[in-house]
């Protein structure tokens, strides 16, 4: 059976119809451009809180994490510190969060960022004894930090426990969560940006949810493509392949999870000769 696919017409209409859509993504961009300028112009908060976070080679404080820098983006990493509850393995207790590695992976060589005079880190609650191992496993080699003993997740809430602190993800509290049927328990990925002045520290936006789209490389390179993500909330064509609805299993994995799937599912292809 054939796959659905894109109706076939002249170039001189695909040129009508792109350059239609051109006029959109320029205005996409624009727009882009603007909430830019606005984020640049958000106030910001004073850290008043001494954390202290495990790292590879010893404690190290808020400050340390900078290097030296004036600004330091923090990813925080769905990996939990305690042992999986009865019934359940894997992730993110045993490893870490694919959704997060999948992030992670997506991180640009760390020297270019650090040309603009910013960190990058990850930091989670699992201690280095789970970090480790799985950072090794992966490949990654930017630098990763456990949190765990410190109110760093809570307060910047990517770990929920009504023992510690009052819920909240994403800018809403629990009774908008559970209204909006919105996953809250737990560890929850998110992104941190601060900036030093000197010896004071500034907590200058946070970001969660779909928030996180602006490292995911590889969605926007499929956003290119004629299937697109083939995620079961987009609005595509019928017939358009996708992954199954609301409760289907997550496609995205651990990068060496994959197996036969990064083997192409379309036929061979042929000369012309081949199919006169």
């Amino acid at each position: 059976m054939t796959t659905p696919h894109p109706r076939i017409v002249s170039r001189d209409q695909w040129l009508v119809e792109r350059k239609e859509l051109l006029a959109h993504e320029k205005e996409l961009t624009r727009h882009y451009d603007r909430v830019s300028a606005e984020r640049r112009r958000l106030p910001m908060v004073e850290i008043d809180k001494a954390y202290v976070f495990e790292g590879p080679d010893g404690t190290a404080n808020l400050c340390d994490l900078f290097d030296g820098r004036r600004q330091l983006i923090v990813y925080h990493f769905m990996f939990d510190p305690n042992d999986p509850p009865p019934g359940k393995s894997g992730s993110p207790w045993e490893v870490g969060c694919p959704r997060c590695s999948f992030e992670a992976d997506q991180i640009p060589h760390l020297s270019h960022l650090h040309a603009r005079d910013t960190s990058f880190i990850l930091i989670s609650r699992a201690p280095q004894a789970k970090i480790k191992p799985f950072k090794a496993r992966m490949g990654w080699t930017m630098p990763w930090y456990s949190s765990f003993g410190s109110d760093f997740n809570y307060d910047f809430h990517v770990t929920n426990d009504e023992a510690v602190a009052p819920v909240e993800y994403n800018y809403r509290d629990k009774a908008t969560l559970e209204r909006e049927r919105q996953s809250y328990k737990g560890e929850q990925p998110g992104l941190s940006a601060f900036l030093r002045v000197g010896d004071r520290l500034f907590h200058t936006y946070s970001a969660f949810a779909r928030g996180l789209e602006p490292l995911l490389t590889t969605y926007h390179m499929l956003d290119l493509t004629a299937y697109g993500r083939q995620e079961h909330w987009e609005d595509s064509p019928d017939g358009w392949p996708q992954i199954p609805s609301k409760g289907g299993k997550d496609w995205v994995l651990h990068h060496d999870k994959y197996g036969a799937l990064t083997r192409g599912s379309a036929s061979p292809c042929h000369s012309r000769e081949d199919r006169s």
